[in-house]
């Protein structure tokens, strides 16, 4: 009965089109928001911002792009992780070729990069659909592997392949303790998850939906297929290609080709999937499930285990994320294709008529 909009009138289109109409809700963002930032910090441990927390905004944040892609255009991409690469290898050599380099500029600077990489391989999208157009995006996955791999100068001549990162800075602050890497991460995902909450409800996030729903109704009131995808391209690219940048700088300083293999692709995709395709909310949800699942495995797997008195390998854990990864999968495609982030919309509306039937 707490939450309800009795006597809460809009009186303008302003009021009325606001991100959240409701007042509690607006109470509750902000009090989420402050708790991540005042909070989170002085009662988490180190090991929880450096295995959960700051995997979770990073991930939360790649997968907000692949839903700008996928769930609210409509255009399936397995070429995540190579979009995450180019952001993370542009961003290196921007920092590390560039004097005095601002790391904030190095990360935007990537995603642009990202961007234009993303065009490149969206135009295959003005022709194709469908599973013929996830299998071009897959062929990014595959070229971004073999150029890391081979062209030494995007590694900086480095024999290995990998590249590291030191000292990072943001306005002369350090960025080198887990809390600081955190607050840095949380920053830039509520600034890009407003912007890209704002976007969707734009002119261009109409047109996505349109294309999305219907390409060719969408085309005869209009609507320009070319403009639509390859701007939802570059947009997606550009925040991956952003958290593919501080996945490498603040998550992994230092890292190889292999980081951003196409099993990173296939886990934004399912993550996008069971947290709601179309739903910034759900990019939230899904990268939370997909985060901590195989953390709370390793911990519960064994406990199990030890029980019933047999022994569980950590072969067997990591087997049976992929059988609990699959069956999530499609019991979600089959029972409720909208994802957590339905479940959590149909909980809403049953608080607001709660405890009357209608």
């Amino acid at each position: 009965m707490f939450y309800r909009e009795n006597g809460q009138f809009k009186t303008s289109y302003r009021a009325d089109q606001q991100i959240f109409a409701i007042t509690q809700d607006r109470i509750a963002i902000v009090l989420l928001i402050a708790a991540a930032f005042l909070v989170v910090p002085m009662v988490t441990s180190e090991y929880m911002f450096r295995a959960i927390l700051i995997p979770f905004v990073i991930m939360s944040l790649a997968a907000l792009g692949v839903n700008i892609l996928v769930g609210y255009c409509g255009q399936i991409s397995l070429g995540s992780g190579a979009f995450m690469a180019v952001g993370a290898y542009a961003a290196f050599n921007f920092f590390v070729r560039v004097p005095g380099m601002p790391l904030l500029l190095a990360l935007l600077l990537g995603g642009v990069c990202a961007s234009v990489f993303g065009i490149l391989f969206g135009l295959p999208s003005l022709r194709v659909k469908g599973l013929y157009l996830a299998v071009a995006t897959l062929a990014a996955q595959f070229f971004s592997d073999w150029m890391f791999l081979r062209i030494k100068w995007f590694t900086n001549d480095a024999p290995s392949g990998s590249v590291q990162v030191s000292d990072l800075q943001v306005f002369g602050m350090p960025i080198a303790s887990p809390i600081s890497k955190y607050l840095f991460c949380l920053t830039v995902l509520v600034v890009l998850a407003l912007a890209c909450k704002n976007l969707v409800r734009s002119a261009i996030g109409r047109e996505w939906m349109a294309i999305r729903d219907m390409d060719v109704a969408a085309a005869v009131i209009g609507i320009r297929p070319m403009y639509a995808k390859l701007t939802a391209f570059a947009v997606s690219s550009f925040i991956v290609g952003v958290a593919g940048a501080m996945w490498g700088f603040v998550h992994l300083s230092a890292w190889e080709p292999a980081a951003f293999s196409v099993d990173i692709s296939f886990k934004l995709l399912f993550m996008v999937i069971i947290g709601g395709m179309g739903s910034i909310m759900g990019s939230f949800f899904g990268a939370a499930f997909i985060v901590v699942l195989p953390i709370f495995l390793n911990q519960f797997l064994p406990f199990v285990g030890n029980l019933v008195g047999v022994e569980i390998s950590t072969s067997g854990i990591s087997h049976t994320e992929l059988i609990i990864f699959g069956a999530l999968i499609v019991w979600f495609l089959i029972v409720e294709p909208h994802g957590l982030a339905k479940l959590w919309s149909t909980g809403k509306q049953k608080l607001r008529l709660w405890p009357f039937p209608h």
